[in-house]
């Protein structure tokens, strides 16, 4: 694996991470109210695009980070539906 590889997979770790704090807070929380389904419809599909982008580009980081990401922000909207 070379270094750009490995900046691209702790890029994605970072980033990805970074959603995983709101998901068990309004998991614990029950509540969503503060989270826009607007924001969160957009960026599903940006991150779904993402996704489809790396899987044509066979780039690790690009696919890891966005399916990750993807699960967390669909796990979000469901928790926003659920607990409205």
């Amino acid at each position: 694996m070379d270094y750009l590889t490995i900046l691209g997979l702790v890029a994605a770790t970072l980033t990805t991470s970074a959603f995983f704090p709101q998901m068990l807070k309004t998991w614990q929380s029950k509540s969503a109210k503060d989270v826009s389904y607007t924001m969160v419809i957009t960026f599903i599909i940006g991150v779904f695009l993402w996704l489809i982008y790396g899987i044509y580009r066979q780039d690790l980081a690009i696919i890891l980070a966005n399916l990750i990401t993807l699960i967390f922000n669909l796990i979000i909207l469901w928790l926003k539906i659920k607990y409205r």
